[in-house]
């Protein structure tokens, strides 16, 4: 019940600055509807932590990285899509708390890295999915990061590639706005190294952005926060110049911590950043690619693959060496 009093102070309060912001009209704000942002209990430092006990790093990585608020990653191999974001939303919504997930399904996925090529069947298999994701989160608070690397990828693709994978977004965030209607989605719109600010604009308005309460900055790259406030604000220049509108954005600080050498493979010398949070220059900093997990088979991780947790880098990432 305390809760669902915070939701209606919540839903009523919040409308001004929403509307300000410019996300969907029918949106209420999921940070004032909880107590802080959900720990995820199986994440992969966390099994990797509760698997190794006597493992001489496990007591720092669970304190500086395990313990940290950060997002969960849904795909192909997350099973049947409902119930599995449903049952995340829901043991977050049980404890008070705000989980991010992150939808990356999309059909053709990683057209340009290759490393974590994979998605959907079909742009119509796609559909369901995410139509799917957001019926499990229902009207649960939550917030949500719209397929990292999407927009990004544009330069490998034909544009009859880039029509379709507009189309498919644009239907992903038709269906938060018609099922999910308190969570605030992020399309992401890649990072500072990546494209221009006036090309990001014109892709994120492309792919469907005003039904989006904002958009998403350097999912698992290693841009400073700086760098990244800087970039996201001339996007809304952009945008505002362009299309008559401006949006909120999110930075992901997981492993900026000594900011990017150039290189977004598994480099050496990364450090972890700012946790999640509030603010910070950005409407949330957030942890949203897990500190220790593969890029892929290259840099510090090769023989890795995407996604795999290696101890040894997440235990150099807490001191940056």
């Amino acid at each position: 019940m305390r809760r669902r009093l915070r939701t209606l102070a919540a839903s009523l309060f919040a409308l001004p600055l929403a509307f300000a912001a410019a996300p969907p009209a029918h949106a209420a704000d999921p940070t004032t509807m909880t107590s802080g942002f959900y720990v995820d209990p199986d994440s992969s430092a966390k099994q990797w932590t509760a698997a190794n006990p006597g493992d001489g790093r496990a007591a720092e990585i669970d304190s500086a990285i395990a313990n940290t608020p950060m997002a969960r990653w849904f795909g192909s191999w997350s099973g049947a899509i409902g119930p599995a974001t449903g049952a995340y939303a829901g043991a977050a919504d049980s404890q008070d708390k705000l989980p991010v997930l992150v939808a990356y399904n999309v059909y053709n996925r990683d057209y340009c890295g290759g490393h974590s090529a994979g998605g959907a069947a079909s742009p119509s298999a796609y559909a369901s999915w995410t139509a799917e994701f957001a019926g499990g989160i229902a009207d649960r608070p939550a917030l949500v990061i719209l397929e990292p690397d999407s927009l990004g990828d544009y330069g490998c693709m034909t544009q009859a590639q880039i029509d379709e994978r507009e189309a498919m977004l644009t239907g992903a965030l038709s269906e938060f706005s018609r099922q999910a209607p308190n969570t605030w989605v992020y399309l992401d719109a890649g990072n500072p190294g990546w494209a221009n600010a006036a090309t990001m604009a014109q892709r994120l308005h492309g792919a469907g952005l005003q039904q989006a309460h904002g958009f998403s900055l350097n999912v698992s790259n290693y841009f400073t926060t700086a760098e990244n406030t800087a970039y996201g604000n001339a996007v809304n220049n952009e945008l505002r110049a362009r299309y008559g509108y401006t949006k909120p954005f999110v930075v992901d600080t997981s492993r900026n911590g000594n900011g990017s050498d150039g290189q977004w493979c598994n480099p050496s010398g990364r450090r972890i950043g700012t946790p999640t949070q509030l603010g910070g220059g950005a409407e949330m900093l957030l942890w949203i690619k897990a500190p220790g997990e593969s890029d892929g088979d290259c840099g510090v991780g090769a023989g890795s693959s995407a996604g795999q947790f290696l101890p040894e880098v997440a235990y150099k990432m807490i001191y940056g060496y």
